[in-house]
Protein backbone atom coordinates (compact mmCIF):
# COMPACT_ATOMS: atom_id res chain seq x y z
CA UNK A 1 0.00 0.00 0.00
CA UNK A 2 3.05 2.31 0.93
CA UNK A 3 4.51 2.02 -2.64
CA UNK A 4 1.28 2.46 -4.65
CA UNK A 5 1.02 6.10 -2.48
CA UNK A 6 4.15 6.55 -3.00
CA UNK A 7 4.06 6.15 -6.91
CA UNK A 8 0.73 8.43 -6.96
CA UNK A 9 2.62 11.19 -4.13
CA UNK A 10 5.98 11.45 -6.27
CA UNK A 11 6.62 14.24 -4.29
CA UNK A 12 6.31 13.40 -1.33
CA UNK A 13 9.11 11.12 0.86
CA UNK A 14 8.82 7.62 1.07
CA UNK A 15 9.42 7.64 4.68
CA UNK A 16 6.48 10.33 5.25
CA UNK A 17 3.98 8.06 2.95
CA UNK A 18 5.05 5.52 5.36
CA UNK A 19 4.77 7.20 8.30
CA UNK A 20 1.23 8.52 7.29
CA UNK A 21 0.13 4.63 6.22
CA UNK A 22 1.18 3.76 9.76
CA UNK A 23 -0.48 6.40 11.15
CA UNK A 24 -4.06 6.07 9.83
CA UNK A 25 -4.00 2.40 10.89
CA UNK A 26 -3.11 3.50 14.40
CA UNK A 27 -5.69 5.79 14.44
CA UNK A 28 -8.54 3.70 13.09
CA UNK A 29 -7.67 1.19 15.97
CA UNK A 30 -7.63 3.26 18.76
CA UNK A 31 -11.16 4.75 17.18
CA UNK A 32 -12.30 1.13 16.93
CA UNK A 33 -12.38 0.75 13.02
CA UNK A 34 -10.71 -2.36 11.97
CA UNK A 35 -7.97 -0.46 9.74
CA UNK A 36 -8.92 -2.69 6.25
CA UNK A 37 -6.93 -2.14 3.45
CA UNK A 38 -9.51 -0.24 1.85
CA UNK A 39 -9.70 2.36 4.92
CA UNK A 40 -6.46 2.96 5.40
CA UNK A 41 -5.63 3.67 1.90
CA UNK A 42 -8.85 6.09 1.20
CA UNK A 43 -7.52 7.63 4.58
CA UNK A 44 -4.30 8.12 3.84
CA UNK A 45 -4.48 9.40 0.54
CA UNK A 46 -6.86 12.58 1.77
CA UNK A 47 -4.32 12.77 4.70
CA UNK A 48 -1.24 12.99 1.56
CA UNK A 49 -3.61 14.93 -0.30
CA UNK A 50 -4.03 17.74 2.39
CA UNK A 51 -0.15 17.56 2.89
CA UNK A 52 0.79 18.10 -1.20
CA UNK A 53 -1.89 20.70 -1.31
CA UNK A 54 -1.14 22.80 1.50
CA UNK A 55 2.53 23.23 0.16
CA UNK A 56 3.82 26.89 -0.05
CA UNK A 57 3.56 27.36 -4.10
CA UNK A 58 7.65 27.45 -5.16
CA UNK A 59 9.31 31.48 -4.98
CA UNK A 60 10.26 32.91 -8.75
CA UNK A 61 12.44 34.85 -9.34
CA UNK A 62 11.71 38.70 -8.36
Amino acid sequence: MTSHLAAEFLTVPLDTVDRCVAEVCACAEHLGIEPTAEVVERVAREHLLALVNSAPPPRGPR
